[in-house]
This record gives C-alpha cells, structure tokens and sequence, in this order.
C-alpha cells in the first residue's frame, strides 16, 4: 500500500464515527464485474456492495438514464407528481407481483414502512392485535424498528429496550412459529434467505406452512427481499419461487444498482386498510434520480432477463464449489441459492477474507464459520472460475 493511500485512510477514519471495518484499500472505479483501487490494482468483485451492483458497474445505458435526469431535475419531494415515480412503480409492481408501492430511501426504512403499514392495518380493522413474530438470527436492519425484529442479541442489546410485542420463532421450524401464534398476533416476518445469519434458505414447506398459518388466522406474512430478492435467487422475487405471495414486502439494494433506494409493496386486502396521507412519510423517497434508476434496472433486468441467467450461472457456481469442498480440506460444506452463496470453512473467517483480497478477490463473511458469496447477477463462468482459483489460494495459504 503506498503512503498516499495509507494516509487518506487514516484521514478519513478521524473523520468518521467507527462504525465500520472497511478493507484496507481506497476504491477509485468500477467496470463490469471489477473494482480498481487507487495504485491500479484489480479486484474480482463478489461482493456486490451486499447484494446492490446486481448489474455490476458502468452499466451504460443506466448510466445514460441516470445523466440525463440529474440534467432535468434530483429532487421535488412529495410536493408534485413527476413521470419517473409513475414509471418506477408500475415496472417494479409487475416484477415483484403486489399491487400497491411505497418508495424509501434504504432497506431499513423499507421495514419500518413494512411494521408501520401491518400496524396500522390491526388498527383500523380494530383486531386488537398488534404482535409480531420473527426470526432468530435474522437481520432485518439497524433502526428502531427494524432492530426489534433482528434474531441476533448481539445487534440488539446494547440498545434495549426494543419495540414491545416481538417474540423469535427457530428459522424453519413451523411448529416453533405456531407455538407463538395467539390472539395478538398481527404479523409474521421473515427473509425467505437469511443472508446476515449465514445464507440458510427457507424450506419450500416452512413458507407455505406459514401462509397457510397466517390465511387461517388473519394474520399478515411480511417477506424481507432487501438481499435475496431482485434476481439473486433465480427469480425475479424469492417469494415466487415458493408460490406463497406476502402481504407486505421489502426489497431494497439491487432495484437501484447503486443509487439509495427501497421500498415496501402491499396486496390491495392490506392497502385498503393501512397507511393514508399522513401516516408516513419521506423527504427523498421516490425522488426522480431514485425512480430513474429503478426504472432503468427493471427494464434492463427484463431485456437481459436476468432471472434466468442466475438459474443458469448458479448451478455452474454450485458445481465448482461442491468440487473445491472435496479438493480443499478447509472447505466443509456449501449452502444457498442462486446467487447468493455460502461456503462453510474451518478457517478463521475474517483471516481468509483478507488474504482473499491479497489475491484480488472481494469476499465476506457470513457469520462466524461461512464466506458469503453474492456477486454482481451478470457474472459468467469464466469468473466463477477465476473466483474458486482465488478463493482456494486464499484458504491454502
């Protein structure tokens, strides 16, 4: 690392509150599947910003959409109505199969939009209830909110207490989610693919027994796709793979390929009973650089049909990791779906993920014991080999 770099790192650290752990380099471009720091050096880029740059970086004609609307106007608030919005929702409804749409500016705040809707709904059909159900080990952000209904003590307990009626089902265990089930419960939420809890997809009958569990009762089944959905897992939606369409969704990160944006969907049944003027609200959400961007990323998502691409790629990428599993004796097992992957190592997670990055290899986490594997939807087999050659230096070394 030259002293030039070294510095600015340190700079901008005395800058920042230390929330984060960056990798030690100083990015200066993106193109295709790849990132460039400051000395010129290549990266191999599996990462994806958690599960954002879906269609990696440079992609021209978003770029191009992207130019032209900051050439005309960035922001209006909620105060008139602009085309992009209009557009922007109607492409993102047909793909995520709702029938209402509220645009935010993160994944985060696409929850909170999410808890505040399914509230407001148990209020307005005076049902009394109020509770949720969630995950252990789940993450569904950082916020109040959102916090209160992450499965995991070590994000929650430095900032209790939480929002009042959570209580935590075991992820995949139906009989653990129906023993909770009473009177005031209101909601169920859950990631269809818990990526933060270590890339564990939910079981085919644990959603559908869920629905069926929220149709007997009334309660409303809220899906978190901030990360798995958008492409990542072979459709469109995770949802959809399972046939077991939400009342509420989340998604977030990859409908905007870089620009900050969420959003939360609603069935017209919860709609007609949730939010009106007044109960939420946001500055920036649904702005026309936003709905450009998301507009843009749909249409290129369909064009390129993006779904199947992931069907296709994955099942190579599963392949070569289930072949390193039996070459490299550090590799101890595989899970996931489409593109978003892990491999379970013996080695010392973030030990392995920096000698990755030695390799020219971007790779994190996923918990204590795995590598998360999400790259950028537009990847080919050539760079699922150049990622198990990297990835397997890394972990011999």
């Amino acid at each position: 690392m030259e002293n030039k770099e070294k510095q600015y790192m340190e700079e901008t650290q005395s800058h920042l509150v230390h929330t984060y752990n960056p990798f030690p380099i100083v990015v200066k471009k993106g193109e295709g599947v790849y990132l460039y720091d400051e000395e010129g050096n290549k990266y191999l880029d599996f990462t994806s910003g958690y599960a954002v740059s879906s269609l990696g970086y440079g992609n021209k004609e978003l770029n191009k959409k992207l130019k032209a609307q900051i050439d005309n106007i960035l922001h209006t608030s909620n105060l008139f109505y602009h085309t992009a919005q209009k557009e922007a929702a109607e492409r993102l409804l047909k793909l995520c199969g709702m029938d209402r749409l509220f645009f935010t500016n993160s994944g985060g705040e696409a929850v909170e939009g999410a808890l505040k809707a399914a509230r407001k709904y148990g209020f307005e059909k005076k049902s009394g209830r109020y509770e949720f159900i969630a995950m252990k080990e789940s993450f569904h952000g950082r916020s109040f909110g959102a916090l209160s209904v992450t499965g995991h003590d070590a994000y929650r307990t430095p900032f209790e207490p939480l929002l009042a009626g959570v209580k935590f089902a075991a992820f995949n265990d139906l009989d653990s989610v129906r023993a909770l089930v009473n009177e005031k419960t209101l909601a169920i939420i859950f990631e269809p693919v818990q990526g933060e809890g270590g890339v564990y997809p939910a079981k085919e009958e644990f959603v559908k027994g869920i629905r069926k569990l929220c149709d007997e009762n009334d309660i409303l089944m809220i899906c978190d796709e901030v990360q798995c959905g958008m492409g990542r897992t072979g459709n469109y939606f995770a949802w959809q793979g399972y046939k077991a369409r939400p009342d509420i969704l989340t998604m977030a990160k990859a409908i905007g390929n870089g620009i900050p944006v969420g959003a939360f969907a609603l069935t017209e049944k919860v709609a007609k009973y949730s939010l009106s003027p007044g109960d939420h609200g946001s500055t920036y959400g649904g702005g026309p650089l936003a709905c450009t961007a998301v507009s843009a990323v749909a249409k290129i998502f369909e064009k390129k049909n993006l779904p199947d691409h992931v069907k296709e790629i994955s099942v190579y990428l599963e392949e070569k990791l289930d072949k390193l599993k039996e070459e490299c004796p550090f590799v101890t097992g595989r899970r996931g779906v489409g593109l978003l992957q892990a491999v379970k190592i013996t080695k010392q997670v973030k030990e392995t993920t920096m000698r990755a990055l030695g390799e020219g290899l971007l790779v994190i986490g996923a918990g204590d014991d795995a590598i998360r594997l999400i790259p950028p939807l537009v990847i080919e087999k050539e760079h699922v080999d150049e990622m198990i050659e990297k990835l397997k230096k890394a972990l011999e070394a």
